[in-house]
């Protein structure tokens, strides 16, 4: 068995000790004259340079950024263009109207404000003067606007214009507006409109006698005419937003003077700027040459981004760092393994941006607009607040989620970025051996690790705690707490006298009582002269056989993991080096436990129920918390517990999450559904769901406002004769009764997703996501597609 143990470095390395693995057999070399086996399989997709210039804006989470293009704004439905054209018809009858005085009574208002010598009665004087014929014709041109501006607004004229403008509307508003005022200046000028010709009557300017200065009634002139043409077009300049469309052309000619005088090129991701910057452009160069001739991966490039931004948080590392760099190139801060990619991946990730991509958002109604037909992704900033996935057998929980998870957080891994523990069943398809550091096999003979059941840790009560949630969590009747306290009365004891905590089997028998295994272990404690462990001792010997007593349970449940197929595991003390969850806590490791779940059902409930309770101790023990530690549980069936649950509330504040799959929730005691679906920021449910399942999630993700149309249709009784004939010869001819339609839009506060709509709208293949970022960012729910991409990736 091999044990792990800490190196020094800043990387937290780790090595394998022990006996070495058993010998890879290599194939044979191939027969001569063939071409050399090539060393990888062709890397697909762009090169490490074009990754790391890809643009990723900024998007709402479970948004995937590379190269995320944001929707256009969703274009409204066109308007209708019978209001328009009948309100055009209206004005140019009330034009014509007021063209030929057809209208009654349409002279009262001018001839009651109008001087009585001007008008008589029927229209004006014969001697009247020029500026009542000016008045009288400004009069009804005025009426004619009016009514014009009433049929614009009356038929939404402005919203057919800015519809058929579309993105070009700005530029459109400046044009329509600049025709208008120039047509209005020429209809003033030509005194088609006499409002210039008004104005002059009204000033009656005096023009100079002869040998007089003529300066003055020109001056006075020509400044009315101005004061005339700023008020006309000052209205189409308010419309048509000029100063807007100026400042517009103002600031981007002052950006395109800006970027023709810059001095320095912009500098891409792949040519390191923020090194550059920071006055390291020797490191840059190196690496920036290292990309270029292909010898840096995006793992690599991760790698050494994440190092710097670690170099950064304290001064004394920027020297390290550097000398590191200069010295190693691409293989800088290498992981401990010496591995700088996974043998194989399905599913695209995104190391700059720790995504990784599970598939695309579904273009339906029932999604938001701007995430129809967007790819959908994961990253630790949703992960962190914890995942449960809920799906029938053969939904895809594994494929499609759970192994593009644990991809990705090897890969972060490799970058020194995350730990993960996978927990699965033997054979579960999460990626070959050599993509883990740690592959712990218990019952399998041929296993390189064994399994630490105490965590690590040299606290008895603590191991008591965590080792009794393991066993008895999961049966409501027993106190956990009673449980540990049994457990740390002789866990304490036999670590005191000798070195380390029970095996087994010897924990098997204290528990039930047995003098062969009480007796040694109380002269032990005599000969040491430990009393306050032989008391401890003592105190559980007078509870045995007590009414509540949980050391029987214990017993039971460890006789699961008492058996010989596990005999050579869970050993301590001596030469044994069992591998330890506690590793977990400051190194990137990539650990996977595959339980024997076909042999060894009831034991392989026990380890992962022991799994998750020491993944949740140690998270929370963390000192160091930069590093992103997430458990993967390919099935959580009869593995939550309440005390556990409350573990998962906690992960969010300490950097670490959990993925948790399910066939349903009824998998889990029905006291903890509500906890349970509370303590997870981030839920999945898959097609194939009861409608149990369904409801539990609709009710968990609340409501909101929607907006519903209904159509109501009611009959139509005639009451006139020839009208009951017609509708009775439409009824022959249709075979439908003459009904009318009654529209009824309101809002309503009710799920998106439904029950029902859960279990039985949802198509195969698919998933409705709700995510909740570390941070209390909520994404809308949103039905997601599978991935569009399966099989086998070795690019991006």
């Amino acid at each position: 068995m091999h044990g792990v143990r800490g190196a020094s470095g800043a990387q937290g390395e780790y090595e394998p000790q022990g006996a070495p693995r058993p010998p890879v057999p290599r194939p044979a070399g191939p027969p001569p004259g063939a071409p050399p086996v090539p060393l990888a399989a062709p890397r697909v997709g762009p090169s490490v340079a074009e990754w790391l210039n890809a643009d990723r804006p900024a998007a709402g989470p479970g948004v995937w950024r590379y190269g995320h293009v944001p929707r256009p704004p969703e274009k409204a439905p066109p308007p209708s263009l019978l209001a328009p054209v009948i309100t055009l018809a209206l004005f140019l009858v009330l034009w014509v109207l007021l063209a030929n005085f057809r209208i009654p009574y349409m002279k009262s208002l001018l001839a009651l404000l109008a001087p009585s010598d001007w008008y008589a009665v029927g229209g004006l004087r014969p001697n009247a003067p020029d500026i009542a014929y000016y008045i009288q014709t400004l009069y009804y041109q005025a009426l004619a606007l009016a009514a014009g501006l009433w049929a614009a607004r009356a038929g939404n004229w402005a919203g057919v214009f800015r519809h058929y403008a579309g993105q070009d509307l700005r530029r459109a508003r400046v044009l329509a507006s600049g025709g208008g005022a120039l047509l209005a200046l020429w209809a003033v000028w030509s005194a088609k409109v006499p409002l210039a010709n008004a104005v002059s009557e009204l000033m009656s300017i005096e023009w100079p006698q002869p040998g007089e200065s003529i300066l003055r009634p020109l001056l006075l002139l020509y400044g009315t005419y101005a004061l005339i043409a700023v008020a006309i077009v000052w209205p189409f300049a308010r419309a048509g937003r000029w100063s807007e469309a100026v400042r517009a052309v103002r600031e981007r000619r002052a950006g395109a003077r800006t970027n023709t005088s810059a001095a320095a090129p912009e500098v891409s991701l792949a040519g390191w700027p923020v090194l550059r910057a920071a006055g390291h452009a020797d490191v840059a160069e190196l690496l920036t040459a290292a990309v270029r001739a292909g010898r840096m991966n995006d793992v690599d490039c991760a790698r050494v981004s994440h190092a710097w931004k670690l170099a950064r948080t304290r001064h004394d590392r920027t020297a390290s760092f550097v000398a590191t760099v200069l010295r190693k190139g691409p293989d800088a801060f290498l992981h401990p393994g010496g591995c700088r990619d996974l043998p194989l991946r399905s599913a695209r990730h995104d190391l700059l941006t720790g995504q990784v991509r599970i598939g695309a958002f579904a273009d339906d109604e029932r999604n938001p607009y701007s995430r129809r037909g967007v790819s959908a992704a994961l990253d630790p900033a949703v992960l962190g607040s914890s995942l449960l996935a809920v799906g029938p057998s053969g939904s895809g929980k594994t494929s499609r989620l759970v192994r593009p998870v644990v991809e990705t957080l090897s890969l972060q891994a490799l970058a020194g970025q995350s730990s993960v523990l996978t927990v699965c069943a033997a054979g579960t398809p999460l990626g070959p051996d050599d993509a883990f550091d740690v592959v712990v096999r218990p019952g399998d003979p041929t296993s390189a690790y064994d399994f630490d059941l105490y965590g690590g840790t040299r606290d008895p009560d603590e191991a008591a705690a965590i080792l009794a949630e393991g066993l008895i969590g999961d049966v409501p009747e027993l106190d956990s707490s009673r449980a540990a306290l049994a457990l740390g009365q002789l866990l304490g004891p036999y670590l005191a006298a000798h070195g380390c905590f029970p095996p087994v089997p010897e924990l098997r028998e204290l528990l039930a009582g047995s003098q062969s295994a009480v007796g040694p272990l109380r002269q032990a404690l005599h000969a040491g002269g430990n009393a306050t462990m032989l008391r401890e001792l003592e105190a559980r010997a007078r509870q045995e056989g007590a009414v509540g007593d949980p050391a029987p349970a214990l017993a039971d449940r460890l006789a699961l993991l008492d058996r010989p197929a596990f005999a050579a595991f869970f050993a301590t003390g001596g030469e044994s080096s069992p591998f330890s969850l506690h590793f977990l806590q400051e190194r990137p490791l990539r650990v996977r436990i595959d339980l024997p779940e076909r042999a060894h059902a009831g034991a392989s409930r026990v380890l992962a129920r022991l799994a998750l309770a020491q993944f949740n101790a140690i998270a929370a023990a963390r000192r160091d918390r930069s590093l992103f530690t997430c458990l993967v549980l390919d099935d959580a069936t009869h593995t939550l517990t309440a005390e556990t649950v409350r573990g998962l509330r906690n992960l969010r504040s300490v950097n670490a999450g959990a993925v948790l799959a399910l066939r349903t929730v009824e998998d889990v005691p029905e006291e903890l559904h509500g906890a349970l679906l509370g303590a997870v920021g981030c839920g999945m449910i898959f097609s194939g769901v009861t409608t149990w399942d369904g409801r539990r999630f609709s009710e968990a993700w609340g409501k909101e406002w929607l907006e519903v149309r209904e159509v109501a249709q009611h009959a139509v009784f005639a009451d006139q004769p020839l009208t009951r004939a017609l509708h009775t010869l439409r009824k022959l001819a249709t075979g439908k009764a003459v009904t009318t339609e009654a529209v009824t839009v309101r809002r309503v506060e009710r799920e998106r997703w439904s029950a029902s709509a859960l279990a039985y709208e949802l198509p195969a293949g698919h998933a409705v996501l709700s995510l909740t970022t570390v941070d209390g960012e909520h994404a809308p729910r949103s039905w997601s597609t599978s991935a569009a991409d399966p099989g086998r990736h070795t690019g991006r």
